[in-house]
């Protein structure tokens, strides 16, 4: 089933042709775990669903295009966020 959302990127809107994948175990490094500090990891939450719809975040086309191909071959998927002011990846292994 292939997701479109339609993601602007400055002035550029892309529509994702990725098909729907599962996330598997979540977890998060040492660095996340310091950045919550004692805020609820499902803050997240909002970062997740759009890396499972297929947004995302602040990669370049080349990126998106390159994930969008990886949903449909069991690759690596990688998402970039804004998160309380830090930039952070979210990664999905095949």
């Amino acid at each position: 089933m292939h997701t479109h959302n339609l993601i602007e990127n400055n002035t550029q809107i892309y529509t994702s042709t990725a098909v729907s994948f599962e996330l598997g175990q979540i977890v998060m490094t040492r660095g996340m775990s310091e950045l919550l500090g004692d805020l609820p990891p499902q803050l997240l939450d909002p970062c997740l669903f759009r890396h499972k719809g297929g947004d995302w975040g602040n990669i370049c086309q080349e990126d998106r295009e390159a994930n969008d191909n990886a949903t449909r071959h069991g690759l690596r998927v990688m998402s970039e966020y804004t998160f309380s002011g830090e930039r952070i990846w979210l990664i999905t292994e095949a």
